[in-house]
């Protein structure tokens, strides 16, 4: 799999204007799959009125996600405001290339003292997909900071984890340090797409990846930087780093 991961710098665009964006970067990239950050369509923005931007998970900028994946021939997994009936969630999409919703992961971990606690309700648990013969994983941002969110979904079978998130500027450590931490210690890949520059009086730190298994990153966006970067995702590697150090088998037995 050619996996793509994107960071934007989309303060005060519309979710068209954002799309139109995550086109230039995507064309002619021959990606397999792309991953975009936490609320996406709105941006990470505790001014917004979530109750009147949330969407269902087919709605509207589903249908466009899915025309973009189209064509493209890429998947598109990204973060966005789902709403439910009456509820709202800080939801991810993972649509494939034919433009069909695989998975929708709700985050059930809200960041602590942000706009989300009082906002969106929890989810369930790690949400997992299958695609380009590879067991998928979604989580969201602040769940990735647990060692159990990154466990469950290497005992779910995930070669390859997808977070997207909308990491502080003050919170650097969780990309450069946790976020490896998180792959090595799983034997798994890790795809990490946050926001750049500033919306909404906050600032976010940057600093996309994507780790390989062995805890070493394999390409990483610079801090306050918009850009794409890719990596090809070989599930041998997920087998090698998990023969290795078996971790998975082991702690079973603490």
């Amino acid at each position: 799999m050619k996996l793509g991961v994107y960071q934007c710098k989309d303060a005060g665009l519309s979710a068209a204007e954002r799309l139109a964006k995550l086109e230039k970067q995507i064309a002619g990239q021959g990606l397999d799959m792309v991953l975009c950050p936490e609320l996406y369509p709105t941006g990470y923005n505790p001014t917004l009125d979530y109750n009147a931007l949330s969407e269902p998970s087919d709605g509207p900028f589903a249908h466009a996600i899915g025309t973009l994946a189209r064509n493209h021939g890429t998947a598109i997994a990204y973060g966005y405001p789902e709403r439910a009936g009456d509820t709202l969630y800080n939801s991810a999409a993972l649509i494939d290339a034919s433009g069909t919703l695989l998975a929708n992961h709700r985050k059930r971990l809200p960041s602590p003292q942000s706009f989300e606690v009082a906002t969106f309700a929890k989810g369930p648990s790690v949400t997992f997909a299958d695609l380009c013969g590879l067991r998928v994983a979604i989580i969201i941002c602040y769940e990735v900071e647990f060692p159990e969110s990154l466990r469950q979904a290497a005992q779910g079978g995930a070669q390859l984890v997808l977070v997207p998130t909308a990491l502080g500027a003050e919170w650097g450590v969780v990309a450069e340090k946790m976020v490896p931490t998180r792959a090595f210690e799983n034997g798994v890949w890790l795809a990490y797409a946050d926001h750049a520059g500033e919306e909404g009086g906050l600032a976010f730190f940057g600093g996309s990846r994507i780790v390989a298994p062995d805890g070493q990153d394999a390409a990483v966006v610079g801090p306050g930087r918009e850009g794409l970067i890719t990596a090809k995702v070989d599930v041998a590697r997920v087998t090698a780093a998990q023969a290795r150090l078996p971790y998975l088998q082991n702690c079973v037995e603490l």
